[in-house]
């Protein structure tokens, strides 16, 4: 995960920190834009009074960035490039991936904009700035999936806010969240004052008489404001939503038929997430080069079956990799 520099609008041009943030974002998967849904924090990042901005432009004006970026890089060179690859009979979908494949454009995304946007794909030199900048738009879509975590959304009348922008924007993915309560209920577990597993809808306060009447305060906001209305705080689902559903990834364990526990006794104790269509063999290679070349077979822990190395994993799977010593 990469918390990458602020964004201000005309970052694509360099300024503030645009630069630096665009850099960041070209080895990013999957984009989580958190923005201050209680519109307590204007485009520059400075706090203003709650309610009096609106949290809509931080989503509008962050897209028209990251697509203005993208038609940068594209209009580049473009009269050029479109004119060897007409000259040439070139395949636009080839040539386009791998003119930015910096940005993992596939041809699959290619082929699927320029039909989408109804372009000739044997002549990108008739294609106008505007084709390009759909074309920017698109590609950005499918390369930068996005979620919008709307923070601070305990705060009076964010929630009012959250669900206009659920109408402004019917096709995003938005989550309501609060940062400030999951960091206080984090903390307050590793002090062994509650009982409380990121992503549950509740918590458990161990010993009472620990707790001063601040924490008792903090504890009871929480409860009331944000758990009770909206069941967790979301951070823990905004990285689930992340993981699991934009980038398809599925969760294996390492483990073995007649041992599940470390030397500590912790069951299961590591976890790895690997793409879908993982093998077994690309599985013995996450977990040591060695394991890989010198694989024989793998075995599937809950059922005790024997893999061979092109056998597919799948979502929460215990395996045991067998090698040669």
């Amino acid at each position: 995960m990469i918390d990458v520099a602020g964004l201000v609008p005309g970052a694509h041009e360099g300024k503030g920190m645009g630069n630096q943030f665009l850099d960041d974002l070209r080895q990013a998967d999957v984009l989580i834009h958190v923005i201050d849904i209680a519109g307590s924090t204007n485009e520059n990042g400075e706090p203003v009074g709650t309610g009096t901005y609106d949290p809509a432009e931080d989503v509008k004006f962050l897209e028209l960035e990251l697509d203005l970026w993208y038609y940068g890089i594209l209009k580049k060179g473009w009269e050029k490039f479109a004119r060897q690859v007409m000259q040439e009979k070139m395949d636009i979908q080839i040539a386009l991936a791998k003119q930015l494949s910096g940005l993992n454009v596939t041809e699959e995304y290619v082929i699927e904009t320029i039909n989408s946007l109804g372009l000739n794909k044997d002549s990108p030199g008739k294609w106008s700035d505007e084709d390009l900048k759909n074309i920017a738009g698109e590609l950005r879509t499918k390369t930068k999936p996005m979620i919008i975590a709307c923070n601070k959304i305990d705060i009076p009348s964010a929630n009012e806010n959250f669900e206009r922008l659920k109408k402004e924007f019917p096709d995003h993915l938005l989550i309501k969240c609060s940062s400030e309560s999951e960091l206080a209920l984090r903390e307050a577990a590793k002090h062994n004052l509650i009982d409380y597993l990121p992503g549950e809808d509740t918590f458990k306060i161990i010993e009472e008489n620990k707790l001063n009447d601040k924490q008792k305060n903090a504890l009871i906001f929480i409860r009331e404001n944000l758990l009770d209305k909206y069941g967790v705080t979301g951070v823990q689902g905004v990285l689930d939503k992340a993981v699991f559903d934009l980038l398809g990834y599925i969760a294996i364990f390492p483990g073995g038929v007649n041992k599940l526990e470390d030397q500590y006794g912790n069951t299961l104790p590591d976890c790895f997430l690997m793409p879908a269509g993982t093998t077994a063999l690309d599985f013995a290679f996450r977990l040591h080069t060695d394991f890989g070349n010198k694989f024989i077979r793998a075995i599937d822990v809950k059922t005790k079956r024997t893999i061979g190395k092109d056998h597919q994993l799948k979502h929460r799977d215990v395996i045991e990799i067998i090698s040669d010593k």
